[in-house]
């Protein structure tokens, strides 16, 4: 069935929303065998439509006139009633045409799709704009449109072509896809399996296009490989390993070289020699990977970051420890590293001791040596609050069980140290919050390079929710919410070194993007899958929520996916039951 629209004025085939061929496709309806074709349509600037005349094409064919007597259209079109509503809907938005459902789309590449109406974040740091039109072909953004909203409400504005996937954006917001700094794709958590899927869905699901994957395993090279080709629902993946530790420079480079011959994208880095740091270091800048650094409490701190280069220093150790005068925390004398409850309690009081003014020459000079930072806020943040962390009413829909006995303290699990934990511990910690976010608001004001990663998996933080919390952590340190998202997109793409390809919504970028219901800007809570609440006509309705996850132009439904999700947990739920 073909809706053909006829401009008057123009006396084409092109209507006055600007298309090229005015003729609307339902290729899913159940009347296309009807043979029923309504021509010849006035669009007025008021938004309405008049039917002239309809056409029916069959062995007897004829011509009613609907000039002088609309009653006999409604008479022939309420015998087709299915047709009544198709058209209705055409009507009041010539690109709404009928198209496969959202699951049935999702998931799926697509040569052209266009999200229209969307006011846009472009992820550079700049306000927002809009309405625009975004024109998708195949996995790179081909035209952002401007359009004159006046124009737009009189049905006049000029738009692009239609797409073989149309997302109306009007009244939503378009952000960059978002970019996970520091994530880990988990096949289960002390020793208990868990479904990958899991993971994977749950970052689509919360908007992450790009995962940069720390501590990699080697099947994480055929995770990232099935991303690329769409053989799996998957965020774009960095893979990087850990450094296995060597004897010697020499066979430290001898390792960093095997990292960069299995395909790895760089190297994740934890506690370190000084000698064999800088053996690693340099053989990496030869090799061409990137080096994130989890500091940790060893020999060397953030001042052999900066001399040795360091893409980013992960979470915040080896930070503070450049700007006390000593080097080291005054740790008391039966401190033990290895026994978490007191590497977190005693981590909760480190900040306090950092002389700012040293911490100060610290920033400028990983400023200078373009050392990024990537704090991680929201993977500490049960330290302050334990309650909060422990009821989060998320966990109800979306907990898996094996992440859930994980997270119970328990010291064969890493990150699970809440045995003992105090008001005071929790004191401590909001002090150190205080200074951290501090510190990280001074380190961007005089030019540092912040991300935003999750580490999601540990420590009560679920894959994709951690990220999210992560967000409203950096808008409670102090940042601009046009800052808060550029950290997770324009940011994160300069720290990954593909800054001219994704983090952005431009011409020529990778089609990373999402379509979300709500102004993110007013408030991060609309990006989680949970969405959010709110009151109309004195009863809480439910809102907000990412719409369409588009990665590498390929576009998923976020719904969908949170409800395949949900039934990951619930078929788990069911299984232990059994057991």
């Amino acid at each position: 069935m073909h809706f053909v629209i006829v401009d008057e004025k123009r006396q084409n085939r092109q209507n006055s929303f600007g298309l090229e061929r005015g003729i609307l496709t339902c290729n899913e309806c159940d009347t296309t065998k009807t043979g029923i074709n309504i021509g010849r349509v006035i669009l007025y600037s008021s938004g309405l439509l008049k039917i002239l005349s309809v056409k029916k094409r069959s062995s007897q064919a004829r011509t009613l006139s609907l000039q002088s007597d609309f009653l006999l259209l409604k008479t022939q079109i309420m015998q087709k009633s299915l047709l009544l509503i198709v058209s209705i809907v055409c009507f009041i938005n010539p690109y709404v045409f009928s198209q496969k459902s959202d699951a049935e789309i999702s998931g799926k590449r697509y040569k052209r799709i266009v999200v229209r109406g969307a006011t846009v974040v472009d992820g550079n740091g700049t306000p927002a704009t809009g309405p625009k039109d975004i024109v998708i072909e195949n996995d790179k953004i081909l035209r952002i449109v401007g359009l004159n909203p006046v124009a737009v409400k009189a049905g006049t504005a000029r738009r692009p072509p239609k797409g073989d996937v149309e997302i109306d954006a009007a009244g939503k917001f378009v952000i960059p896809g978002l970019i996970n700094a520091h994530g880990h794709t988990h096949e289960g958590r002390g020793g208990i399996p868990m479904e990958v899927e899991y993971c994977q869905k749950l970052w689509l699901a919360s908007g992450q296009t790009t995962i940069r994957e720390l501590a990699a395993p080697s099947k994480a090279l055929k995770w990232r490989e099935q991303s690329e080709k769409n053989e799996i629902a998957a965020p774009r993946m960095f893979v990087y390993t850990t450094f296995p530790g060597a004897s010697s420079q020499e066979q430290a480079r001898q390792r960093v070289r095997e990292i960069k011959q299995k395909g790895f994208d760089g190297i994740k880095l934890f506690a370190v020699d000084r000698d064999i740091m800088a053996a690693l270091m340099d053989e990496a800048k030869k090799q061409g990977l990137r080096v994130a650094h989890h500091t940790g409490v060893a020999e060397t701190n953030t001042w052999d970051d900066i001399k040795f280069g360091t893409t980013s220093i992960e979470h915040w150790y080896g930070i503070p420890e450049a700007a006390i005068a000593n080097g080291r925390q005054n740790y008391p004398s039966d401190y033990n590293y290895s026994d978490e409850v007191d590497r977190f309690r005693y981590a909760g009081r480190l900040w306090r001791e950092a002389d700012w003014d040293r911490l100060m020459k610290v920033f400028d000079a990983m400023i200078a040596a373009g050392v990024a930072w990537d704090p991680t806020l929201n993977i500490y943040e049960a330290s302050r609050d334990l309650q909060k962390a422990q009821t989060d009413p998320a966990y109800k829909d979306y907990l898996h069980p094996t992440l859930e006995k994980f997270f119970i303290p328990n010291p064969a699990n890493h990150g699970s140290y809440f045995i003992g934990w105090t008001s005071t511990d929790e004191a401590y910690w909001k002090e150190n919050y205080r200074i951290w976010m501090k510190a990280l608001v001074e380190f961007e004001r005089r030019g540092g390079l912040i991300g935003a990663g999750e580490d999601a998996g540990f420590i009560y933080k679920m894959y994709g929710f951690g990220l999210l919390r992560e967000l409203e952590l950096h808008q409670e340190a102090g940042f601009h919410p046009l800052m808060v998202i550029k950290h997770a997109t324009g940011n994160n793409a300069k720290i990954l070194g593909v800054e001219d390809r994704i983090g952005r919504i431009r011409v020529g970028y990778k089609a990373d993007l999402l379509v979300v219901n709500g102004n993110p800007l007013e408030d991060l809570k609309v990006l989680y899958p949970t969405g959010t609440e709110t009151i109309v006509d004195g009863k809480v309705v439910k809102t907000g929520g990412i719409e369409w996850t588009i990665k590498d132009g390929i576009p998923f439904h976020a719904p969908t996916l949170a409800k395949e999700v949900r039934e990951i947990v619930a078929g788990a739920r069911r299984n232990l039951r059994a057991q």
